[in-house]
């Protein structure tokens, strides 16, 4: 990525642990386990993010096989424990199957999966602010 970009989605509520988030034309939706007090409809937040990166790793790591004509097929399995006061994630420990990948260029590979975005962010956290919006300052959910 050659420049900056900004980008938008937004998160509507559809009752209780249920919320679909909308971006680019596509929508997916995040709820918690029944045990939690959802409807287990779709993935917990924490599920899609670490999801989030671990497809994030996977597509920079099938962008380094397909570069260097190499079989596709990257497979990544992650584990993570939750940590406490405040609620976080206090391990990820991913596993990269990489079938076709020679012993050799495994260096060069990391180097590549190392460009993920999402983890990118995790070494170098954005600042994050929040403007809350009360009655009559309703949030529009624009959806592309």
């Amino acid at each position: 990525m050659a420049e900056s970009r900004s980008e938008t989605l937004c998160v509507e509520w559809h009752g209780g642990g249920r919320f679909d988030i909308h971006m680019r034309g596509h929508s997916v939706r995040v709820d918690e386990p029944k045990d939690f007090g959802g409807s287990d409809t779709g993935p917990t937040p924490t599920e899609l993010f670490v999801g989030s990166l671990a497809a994030c790793v996977a597509h920079c790591a099938e962008r380094y096989l397909h570069r260097c004509q190499l079989p596709a097929g990257v497979t990544v399995t992650v584990r993570y424990d939750f940590g406490l006061q405040p609620a976080h994630l206090s391990t990820v420990v991913m596993e990269i199957a990489a079938p076709g990948l020679p012993e050799g260029l495994r260096d060069s590979f990391m180097a590549a999966v190392g460009h993920c975005p999402v983890l990118n962010t995790l070494y170098r956290p954005p600042e994050v602010t929040f403007q809350v919006l009360t009655t009559g300052q309703e949030a529009v959910c624009h959806r592309n």
